[in-house]
């Protein structure tokens, strides 16, 4: 083989590896990462069915349950629009209520109950994560919009 044939083909080797490694490592960034879902997102179907996210939201007044195991809870999360019910088995954040902010992680089941893997509570009096809280604003203008549109319709 000639000088360059050696170095045309090593070139197209390191072009062709490259190619394979970028391809396998954002094939795995996309498999891991954990997107967010408000309770709106959910039941408009526009979370997976097949792997892992988030969802967030308020943990609505008088939704906790706590079966007989001690560490079974059942609680839902709305966005004052939508409600999704939560299955929830392990120790909960000291800062879980009723009432506050939350973010759970997991996966939808069949019959719609979210079953998660891990409850993050918010941490202080004051600080609701951001993506709960935008996706409470969402909602609320979404109500709102809904309502100017039913006030429309009745005049």
């Amino acid at each position: 083989m000639k000088k360059r044939s050696k170095r045309l083909l090593l070139v197209l080797t390191l072009l062709t590896g490259i190619g394979v490694t970028i391809t396998l490592v954002v094939t795995a960034f996309n498999e891991n990462m954990l997107f967010f879902y408000s309770p709106s997102d959910v039941k408009a179907q526009k979370a997976p069915t097949d792997r892992s996210f988030r969802i967030g939201g308020l943990v609505e007044e008088g939704s906790l349950v706590r079966e007989d195991d001690g560490l079974t809870v059942h609680f839902v999360v709305t966005d004052n629009a939508e409600r999704v019910p939560v299955v929830y088995t392990g120790i909960l954040p000291d800062l879980f209520r009723e009432g506050q902010g939350v973010v759970a992680q997991g996966r939808l089941s069949p019959d719609g109950r979210f079953i998660a893997d891990q409850v993050l509570a918010k941490h202080d009096e004051t600080y609701m994560p951001p993506e709960v809280a935008e996706a409470l604003e969402r909602a609320k203008a979404q109500q709102s919009g809904n309502a100017a549109q039913v006030m429309e319709v009745a005049q």
